[in-house]
């Protein structure tokens, strides 16, 4: 054999031994390998969180403290103070979906052509106002009723969320009484119960005759529940109350049924007791109502705060109107208006009662809508109401549906939350 045939062989036996030995030593790699990849499969497949960790310190546990408080703050900020900005989603509903709108809210109906206000939504300060959902709200309150105590701003605030509501189910009209003031729906799927029980001014009245006519001044029991409303809370799981807009005419004020004074009389032997005084008697009177009501023990009352009327060069009664197309900023707010000023009693007035009824088994809140509100002057019917009998005069009082009042919803959605989590 030649030497370079010799050296060939060699140097292949030797190449051959070296995978050998290669290969045994990544056979306890490969097994290794193998093993690992099993136990990482099978966490993966059989965890109920596979990739959720705990960080021991340093950034990752900042970066998942923040996250909690972000969420702790929605539920706990402050909803109230905020500003309205741009939203082109739109409303939930139209004046054609919904076809429980009264006429006198209809604007497009009655000729409303700008759209621009639909398009903005509340945003608070600290946190996010969510949207409202029928389909949740209805699911929350299943069984339950709902009643809307007040005026006629009351009464639109309850056709806004009957709106709202209709987008996920219809509700059937089951009563309404001879002068169209009391009104009941119901929502069969969800046996859910919506109320509107109508006052004036929270406490016993009787509007004064003047040769048989309807004169437009009030006598007011300041100390006596209007029983009309009050006699219908049993059973009411949760109650929305408000008032104030017709304390803005002439009235005399009673106690124990003597006269105290009055509003707005300009007489040299009445008093003139003001605004907020015959305010926060009526609403103590209704809330001292509700808190010794013995049938309604478990409810829920929510006071909504004041809602700003918007006339400009004049009052509802001397040419004011109200033709804004957009919010104001939150610098075009006038705090220090008796608009604020009704708040406050109101706020101050639903504490109190808050207080009272934490021994006797009712809960009491402030649903503060009136510094959002203030900001809204583009959201009122103005001219667009369909009067017929009152030509002339704008409605600078009531909400557009849809219109910014649909907001009120998602406040009221936010604010039961709280008290259910």
């Amino acid at each position: 054999m030649k030497p370079s045939s010799l050296s060939s062989d060699k140097l292949q036996t030797s190449k051959k031994e070296e995978r050998s030995i290669n290969l045994s030593r990544l056979a306890p790699f490969l097994l290794c390998s193998l093993g690992v990849t099993t136990i990482v499969s099978f966490f993966i497949v059989f965890s109920p969180n596979p990739f959720k960790f705990t960080p021991r310190h340093g950034l990752d546990q900042r970066v998942l403290s923040n996250s909690k408080q972000s969420q702790k703050d929605d539920m706990n900020c402050d909803l109230f103070d905020g500003r309205w900005i741009p939203d082109l989603n739109g409303p939930l509903y139209t004046n054609s979906s919904c076809k429980t709108i009264p006429d006198s809210k209809n604007c497009f109906k009655n000729g409303r052509k700008d759209e621009d206000f639909l398009n903005w939504r509340w945003k608070p300060n600290d946190c996010e106002l969510r949207r409202f959902n029928p389909k949740t709200f209805l699911s929350i309150f299943r069984g339950k009723k709902m009643a809307f105590i007040g005026d006629s701003v009351a009464r639109n605030h309850m056709e806004s969320l009957l709106c709202l509501l209709s987008q996920e189910e219809i509700a059937v009209h089951i009563y309404k009484d001879e002068e169209d003031r009391f009104r009941t729906w119901y929502f069969p799927h969800h046996d859910f119960t919506l109320m509107i029980l109508w006052s004036k001014f929270l406490v016993t009245s009787k509007e004064r005759k003047i040769n048989g006519s309807a004169s437009g001044i009030f006598d007011l029991h300041m100390d006596k529940v209007d029983t009309k409303w009050a006699k219908k809370l049993t059973g009411v799981d949760y109650a929305i109350i408000s008032d104030a807009h017709w304390f803005f005419r002439k009235s005399y004020l009673y106690k124990d049924g003597n006269l105290i004074g009055c509003l707005l009389c300009n007489e040299q032997n009445v008093t003139d007791l003001g605004l907020g005084f015959a305010v926060r008697m009526a609403f103590r009177t209704g809330l001292n109502f509700i808190n010794k009501c013995k049938e309604c023990m478990g409810l829920v009352t929510l006071l909504r705060t004041f809602s700003p009327a918007h006339f400009e060069n004049g009052g509802w009664n001397s040419g004011g109107s109200c033709n804004r197309t957009s919010p104001l900023g939150p610098e075009g707010k006038d705090l220090a208006a008796f608009d604020w000023e009704l708040r406050t009693i109101q706020v101050e007035e639903i504490e109190r009662a808050r207080k009272e009824g934490e021994w006797r088994g009712k809960k009491f809140v402030a649903m503060d809508v009136t510094r959002a509100m203030l900001m809204r002057p583009d959201g009122h019917p103005g001219s667009h109401w369909g009067n017929k009998w009152m030509k002339g005069y704008n409605d600078c009082v009531h909400w557009c549906l849809p219109g910014p009042i649909d907001a009120w919803n998602d406040f009221l959605m936010a604010t039961l939350r709280r008290f259910i989590s």
